[in-house]
């Protein structure tokens, strides 16, 4: 990768970064608002799940904000490894790097490791006869 394009995905993962510092932490309101009233049991389950959606964004914004971290560690300390999968060693697709330049897997490798964050695999067909 020339210094230029290393240039260019530099400045994209810093705004990347400071965009998502800058939007800060989903707020997870409490079930129960004041502690001197009763839980709400109608709106206790709708509290519970705004709760898990919140709790979940934050968890994957912080890994997405650690691995642009670790990305622009990579681009100052070893620039002639960005850019390359750490399972294969082959260049990661440029069009996958302009999408996420986080990114430290290549297409392939990234379905061998799976995504932690997701949780799950993506869903065929075929799973569900």
């Amino acid at each position: 990768m020339n210094p230029e394009e290393l240039e260019s995905f530099r400045i994209m993962l810093v705004e990347r970064r400071d965009l998502l510092i800058a939007e800060g932490d989903f707020a997870i309101d409490p079930v129960v608002k004041e502690p001197s009233t009763k839980v709400d049991e109608d709106e206790a389950p709708l509290t519970e799940m705004s709760q898990v959606i919140a709790s979940r964004r934050n968890k994957e914004r912080a890994q997405e904000i650690n691995g642009i971290l670790a990305a622009l560690r990579r681009i100052a300390t070893e620039p002639e490894d960005f850019g390359v999968c750490d399972l294969c060693g082959e260049d990661i697709d440029q069009r996958r790097l302009k999408i996420m330049p986080w990114t430290s897997y290549c297409v392939k490798c990234q379905a061998k490791v799976g995504d932690s964050s997701r949780g799950a695999r993506r869903r065929h067909l075929t799973d569900y006869s």
